[in-house]
């Protein structure tokens, strides 16, 4: 025995009487009048001002605009200019996106439709036989006779409560929010590229520290030994040299992989083949430009994860009413007319013709509790939708807060290493000459060496991290530090 079923009731007539015409113009006066809505949450309230940052104001909520795509021209780089010029035309996950919203463009036509009547029409033809024979125009024919028939249909559901209509709502909130998804995933992939070509240049400005600094411990290689033949130097200070040497050479050749991965992630990123990108190297990274002392908080506004994450909240309320308008009837207009006639010549003529119009109500009165499950699941839907936004909205904050601070102590940190560099690098001169004079040992020129080296290396880490934050800030921002 089935767990639940489902009873309707119908009523159809052979021509408009007084009942039918109220329900079809009762249908048109209601049609698109939602009684189930379900109004979602108002948007998440921005706090006053950011913690690490005071010139920061409160954000009114806004519809996201298009995320810019030029950002990247802030740091002045031209081939970062041209790599992300590429990124938009090969990258294999946008394309992915674009054709998901292709997807989602489809479904709320379709939904649109639905709010249509449709029309058919047909044509068929049948030879038929049997023991009782077959009635035609009245008469008893024991054999085999012909049915030929042309017909035309046509049915409208008047949407009474609102069902259709706020599906096509909730189809276009999802086409909103897949094109929110496409904007997010080209600026996700836009800082990546930024984030892995700064890691490339750091790679390279790295290559040609170790390379100094391979030539330098080489000389001084040579230096060392030509004092332990002349007596002058220990036998222990060549050791050293070729350890630091060894240990230079080692450095350089991992730097020079990681370099190379690194042009294979950017050459992916582009839709390439790793062998199919030449990037020519430059020791130099880019000069990253100046935060603003004062960002406005509109700029969260138009970030296009926490549009769609607000957008799908919508889509997810509209299927709230979409199920509840299920515990009321469903109409529908549907007419038909045609010719049938047992011979085709005679098909289209006035004897021949046939027609039926006529409302058709429907109501569900037991099923087993599936229209209760299904407005609570909406519900529990429209709940993790709302939760997600929020968390998408206060993880937009953090990321904001965090990359705020970091991008501004990174400044000071980067003016605080490179006169560290500076004074190294005085020492190790200083050091070098009271060395060749004989008046320090050869322990001090290799401290004053590594302090040099790591006081560089130091440095360019820094700097790498610098452009970073600041990459990252202006993903945050969604691309821009001002508004349009």
């Amino acid at each position: 025995m089935p767990t639940s079923m489902t009873s309707t009731t119908s009523t159809s007539f052979l021509r408009p009487s007084l009942p039918a015409v109220a329900a079809a113009v009762l249908g048109a006066l209601l049609s698109g009048c939602a009684v189930t809505r379900v109004d979602p949450p108002a948007p998440v309230t921005a706090p006053a001002q950011y913690k690490e940052e005071g010139l920061w104001k409160q954000a009114r909520p806004a519809t996201a605009e298009p995320v810019p795509e030029q950002w990247w021209t802030l740091f002045d780089d031209p081939v970062l200019n041209d790599l992300q010029r590429r990124l938009v035309i090969g990258n294999e996950n946008l394309k992915a996106a674009v054709a998901q919203l292709a997807g989602a463009r489809a479904a709320l036509e379709a939904s649109r439709s639905a709010l249509l009547p449709t029309l058919s029409v047909g044509v068929s033809g049948t030879r038929s036989a049997s023991p009782d024979g077959n009635v035609t125009n009245g008469t008893i024919n024991r054999g085999p006779t012909n049915s030929v028939q042309a017909s035309l249909n046509a049915s409208w559901e008047p949407d009474l409560w609102g069902r259709l209509r706020l599906a096509s709502e909730g189809a276009g909130a999802t086409l909103q929010a897949t094109a929110d998804d496409l904007a997010a995933a080209r600026l996700s992939a836009q800082a990546t590229l930024a984030q892995s070509y700064f890691s490339l240049r750091t790679a390279e400005a790295q290559e040609a520290l170790y390379d100094r600094s391979v030539q330098a411990y080489q000389r001084f290689l040579d230096l060392t030994q030509a004092r332990y033949q002349s007596g002058v130097a220990a036998r222990s200070d060549v050791l050293q040299a070729q350890t630091q040497l060894r240990s230079a050479q080692a450095q350089l050749l991992e730097t020079r992989s990681t370099r190379a991965q690194l042009a294979h992630a950017i050459a992916v990123l582009l839709g390439l083949p790793p062998s199919a990108l030449e990037l020519s190297k430059n020791a130099a990274l880019p000069t990253p430009p100046e935060v603003p002392m004062m960002l406005p908080s509109q700029l969260l506004e138009r970030r296009p994860d926490i549009a769609a994450a607000q957008r799908r909240v919508a889509s997810a309320y509209a299927q709230i009413g979409v199920a509840d308008a299920a515990y009321f009837p469903s109409l529908t207009l549907s007419g038909s007319g045609g010719y049938r006639s047992s011979t085709l010549s005679k098909l289209l003529s006035a004897p021949n013709l046939f027609w039926s119009l006529g409302p058709s109500l429907a109501q569900a009165i037991f099923d087993g509790g599936q229209r209760k499950l299904a407005s609570a699941q909406a519900r529990t839907s429209a709940e993790v939708a709302t939760s997600t936004y929020r968390q998408t909205v206060l993880t937009a904050l953090q990321e904001v807060e965090d990359n705020l601070i970091l991008a501004d102590h990174l400044r000071e940190e980067a003016r605080l290493q490179q006169e560290a560099l500076e004074s190294a690098q005085r020492n190790l001169e200083l050091v070098t000459d009271q060395y060749r004079a004989g008046t320090v040992s050869f322990l001090d020129v290799t401290t004053a060496q590594n302090s040099a080296f790591n006081a560089e290396a130091s440095l360019l880490s820094v700097r790498n991290r610098q452009l970073a934050a600041i990459s990252l800030l202006l993903k945050n921002v969604a691309g821009r530090w001002t508004p349009a």
